[in-house]
C-alpha cells in the first residue's frame, strides 16, 4: 500500500483489515516522511516492527 492510505487507515475510526506477510496487523504509527510503519502483530503489544508501508496489504472485506 501507500504511505497515504496507510495514514489513512491510521486515522481511521472503521477496522480495516491490514496484514503483513499474511499476518494480520495494527498499524500504530506511520512515519510519512520514510514511508514507514510501525505495526502490531496479532493480539501481543510487545510485538511490533517498523516495516515499509509498501509491505503491508489492505484486506478486502
Amino acid at each position: 500500500m501507500d504511505v497515504q492510505r496507510a495514514q489513512d487507515i491510521f486515522a481511521s475510526k472503521d477496522m480495516i483489515a491490514v496484514h503483513l506477510d499474511g499476518e494480520p496487523v495494527w498499524i500504530e504509527e506511520v512515519d510519512v516522511a520514510n514511508k514507514m510503519a510501525t505495526v502490531q502483530v496479532g493480539s501481543r503489544p510487545t510485538n511490533t516492527h517498523t516495516v515499509g508501508v509498501e509491505r503491508l496489504e489492505e484486506q478486502d472485506h
